[in-house]
C-alpha cells in the first residue's frame, strides 16, 4: 500500500479504493457478551444524543409560534404531532427497522454503506463522492452535538437561581475541555457507567412527563398525524422554520447505524423499542401538557416539568447524559477517521488503542485536538443552546440523505429488490428528509453556515488526498522497473548477499520498489530472502486470518506477498508476516530489516492540480503519521530510503 513514510496507506487505483478486495467476518464482540449487557450498553452509547434532544427539540419548535404571541393549543399539538411521527418515520421505520439490515459484514456507518454499494455497483466516483460527503457532514454532526448538548443542559441552572447565568459558559466549557482531556485513557473505564447512567435518565424524563399527562389527557391527540399536517397547511413560512426544529428530535439517528458493529442489530432494536422510545414519547407529551396548562413553560418545558427540589437533580442528570451524548459522537469520529484512512480518503492518523481486549476502543490525538477546537469555537461563536440549534440541523438531514440514497442502491443491488419495490420503500424517506432539510435551509444565514463550511473544507482536504494519492501513483509507475525484470538481472548478475530477511513495501507488487532500486544502488547487497510486500484494503470491516495474507515466489531470492485488512482494522505487519509460517515461510523478527521510502514530496513545474491544491496535498503528506507506526513495525527494524517526487 505505500512504500513512503510521508504518504499514506497508497490506494491501489486513483479513487483510493482497490479493485480487488478480500473476504471479511462481521465483528464477534456482540456474539461473545449477553444479549441484555448489549442492549443497556446501546442505551449509552447508541442513544446519547438523541435522548438528549428533548432538552431544546420542544421548546425550539414552539418558539416560532411564542413568537406571534400566545401559544394555541392546536399549535402545540401541531408541533408534538411532527416530533412524535418523525420519531416514528424515520427512527423506527427506517433506521430500526430497514438500515439496520443493511450492514457490511456486520458494521454500519455512512462509509461501510458507501462501500457495500460501491462493491455492489463496480465501483463509480458518484458513490464515492457521496461516502465522502457523507463523512464530512459527520464531522460538523460531532462538532455541533457535544456543544448544543452539554450547553442546553447547564443552562438548566439559570432556572435554579439566575445568579448561575454568567457562569454558563465557563462551566461549559470546563466540561468540554475535560471531556477531550479524558479520551486519551480510553473509554474502557466509565463505558461500564454508560448504560446505567442513561436508563436512569430515560425513567426519570418518562416519570417527570407522566403526571402533566395525567392533568391534561388531551395532549394524547398528538398521536393523530392529522394535527401535523394541519400545523404545516395553516402556519405557512413559520410552520417550515419549526420543521427545522422539529427535526432537532431526530438526531442521533446516524448513531443507530454507525454503532451496528459493536452491539449488534436486535440488541439495539429492542432498546430502543422496549425503552427509549417509550421514554421520549411520554416526556415529549409531558412538556406539552405541561405547555398547554402553562404556556409560559414554552421557554424551558424540560426542565420546568419538575418540582423546584428536582430541578438541581436533573440538571445534574442531564449533564451527565449529555456528557455522554458527545462522548458516543467523539468515538464515532474516531471510528469513522480510522475507516477513512483505510479507505485511502485521508493521510495516515497516529492511532492509539485505549484496550487490550476490544479493538474498537482508540484514540486519535490529531482528530480529538481538531474536535476540541471545533466545539470551543462553536460554543463561544454562539454562546446559547438556541443559537447553535440553527446550526445543527442542515448536517444531520444531509448525512440522513446520503445514507437513504445509498440504502436504495443496496437494496437494489444487493438485496435484488426490484427498481419499483425499492422506490417505493425508500423514496418516502427521502421525500420526508427532503423538506426536513428545506426547512433548515431557511436557517443557513442563522448558523446554518457552519456545517456547510465544515462539510465543504473537509470534502477538499479528502478530495485533494484522493486525486493527489492518485496523479503520485500514476507518476511513480512511469519510472517504475518491472519486478520480474529486476530479478531475472539480478540471478543473471548477482550482487553480494548477506543473511537475513528483507521487507520491502510497495502500492504496486508487480513492479521494484523504490528502497529496494536504492539499496541495490548504494549499498550493492541483496539479503538471502527479500519479501515485496504490498498492503490493500478491503471494503469489508474485517479479514479472516486465512485470507489475511497470500505468497508467491518470484525467483529464487525474492517472494511476492499481499496482506489485507479491513477498514475496522489497524495494520500489523508483523503479525501478519507471522501467518506465513503456515505456509511454509520461516519468518524470525530478529533476522528481518524493514526498508521504507521517505518520500519529500514537492511541487511540479506543471502540475494535474492547481499550485494550492498541490501545497494542500503536500502538506497532508508531511502530517501523515510514520509508516513505522502506523504499521506497528519495531523501529529497530526499519531502514528508512530517502526520494524526491514532484505531483
Amino acid at each position: 500500500m505505500a512504500d513512503a513514510a510521508t504518504a499514506p496507506a497508497e490506494p491501489t487505483n486513483p479513487t483510493g479504493l482497490p479493485d480487488a478486495v478480500a473476504g471479511g467476518h462481521p465483528a464477534d464482540g456482540h456474539r461473545k457478551a449477553g444479549f441484555w449487557t448489549l442492549a443497556l450498553g446501546s442505551v449509552g452509547v447508541v442513544y446519547g444524543d438523541i435522548g438528549t434532544s428533548p432538552l431544546y427539540a420542544f421548546r425550539e419548535a414552539l418558539a416560532t409560534a411564542k413568537e406571534d404571541g400566545i401559544i394555541e393549543p392546536i399549535e402545540v399539538y401541531g408541533v408534538l404531532s411532527l416530533i412524535l411521527w418523525a420519531l416514528t418515520l424515520i427512527v423506527t421505520l427506517k433506521y430500526v427497522t430497514l438500515v439496520l439490515r443493511m450492514d457490511n459484514n456486520g458494521e454500519g456507518g455512512t462509509l461501510s454503506l458507501m462501500a457495500l454499494a460501491r462493491k455492489a455497483a463496480g465501483g463509480g466516483f458518484a458513490l464515492l463522492a457521496l461516502g465522502i460527503l457523507g463523512a464530512a457532514l459527520f464531522y460538523g454532526d460531532a462538532m455541533i452535538t457535544p456543544a448544543i448538548s452539554v450547553l442546553s443542559a447547564v443552562e438548566g441552572l439559570k432556572l435554579v437561581t439566575p445568579a448561575f447565568d454568567p457562569f454558563i459558559l465557563p462551566i461549559t466549557l470546563a466540561i468540554l475541555v475535560g471531556l477531550f482531556v479524558v479520551q486519551s485513557h480510553g473509554t474502557a473505564r466509565v463505558a461500564s457507567f454508560f448504560g446505567p447512567i442513561m436508563v436512569t435518565f430515560f425513567l426519570t424524563i418518562a416519570a417527570a412527563g407522566l403526571p402533566h399527562i395525567l392533568d391534561q389527557p388531551g395532549i394524547f391527540r398528538a398521536l393523530n398525524p392529522y394535527y401535523g399536517v394541519r400545523y404545516l397547511v395553516s402556519h405557512g413560512h413559520a410552520a417550515m422554520i419549526a420543521l427545522g426544529a422539529v427535526f432537532l428530535a431526530v438526531t442521533g439517528a446516524e448513531a443507530l447505524f454507525a454503532d451496528l458493529g459493536h452491539f449488534g442489530r436486535r440488541p439495539i432494536q429492542r432498546a430502543w423499542l422496549g425503552l427509549v422510545f417509550p421514554c421520549l414519547a411520554l416526556n415529549y407529551l409531558g412538556q406539552g401538557a405541561l405547555v398547554l396548562q402553562n404556556p409560559d413553560a414554552a421557554e424551558n418545558p424540560f426542565f420546568l416539568l419538575v418540582p423546584e427540589w428536582g430541578l438541581l437533580p436533573l440538571v445534574i442528570l442531564a449533564t451527565a447524559a449529555t456528557v455522554i451524548a458527545g462522548q458516543a459522537n467523539i468515538t464515532g469520529a474516531f471510528s469513522l477517521s480510522r475507516q477513512a484512512v483505510q479507505l485511502g480518503l485521508m493521510p495516515r492518523l497516529e492511532i492509539r488503542h485505549t484496550s487490550e481486549t476490544h479493538s474498537g476502543q482508540i484514540y486519535l490525538p490529531q482528530i480529538n485536538s481538531l474536535l476540541l477546537v471545533g466545539v470551543l469555537v462553536l460554543v463561544l461563536a454562539f454562546r446559547s443552546s438556541t443559537a447553535l440549534a440553527s446550526a445543527y440541523g442542515i448536517a444531520v438531514t444531509g448525512t440522513m440523505l446520503i445514507t437513504g440514497t445509498l440504502s436504495f442502491i443496496v437494496a437494489r443491488r444487493v438485496w435484488g429488490w426490484s427498481t419499483f419495490r425499492a422506490a417505493l420503500t425508500i423514496v418516502p424517506f427521502l421525500l420526508i428528509e427532503t423538506c426536513f432539510l428545506a426547512a433548515n435551509l431557511f436557517k443557513v444565514l442563522e448558523g446554518g453556515y457552519v456545517p456547510l463550511i465544515l462539510a465543504g473544507c473537509l470534502v477538499l482536504v479528502m478530495g485533494t488526498w484522493v486525486k493527489g494519492t492518485g496523479i503520485l501513483f500514476d507518476k511513480t509507475r512511469k519510472t517504475d522497473v518491472p519486478l520480474s525484470e529486476l530479478v531475472g538481472m539480478l540471478e543473471r548478475s548477482p550482487p553480494h548477499r548477506v543473511k537475513g530477511t528483507a521487507v520491502f513495501l510497495t502500492s504496486d507488487p508487480s513492479t521494484a520498489p523504490s528502497a529496494l532500486l536504492h539499496n541495490l544502488k548504494h549499498n550493492k547487497v541483496l539479503h538471502e530472502r527479500n519479501i515485496v510486500l504490498t498492503i490493500r484494503s478491503a471494503d469489508t470491516p474485517r479479514v479472516r486470518p486465512e485470507e489475511r495474507v497470500t505468497i508467491q515466489a518470484v525467483g529464487n531470492a525474492f517472494q511476492r506477498v499481499e496482506m489485507t485488512f479491513g477498514y475496522m482494522e489497524t495494520p500489523n505487519i508483523p503479525r501478519a508476516l507471522a501467518l506465513l509460517r503456515k505456509l511454509g515461510f520461516k519468518f524470525d523478527i530478529m533476522g528481518t530489516s524493514f526498508f521504507l521510502s521517505r518520500r519529500s514530496i514537492r511541487p511540479a513545474a506543471k502540475s494535474s492540480m492547481p499550485i494550492w491544491q498541490d501545497k494542500l496535498f503536500i502538506a497532508l503528506a508531511r502530517s501523515a503519521s510514520d509508516a513505522t507506526d502506523f504499521f506497528q513495525i519495531p523501529t529497530g527494524r526499519v531502514v528508512e530510503v530517502g526520494t524526491q517526487v514532484t505531483v
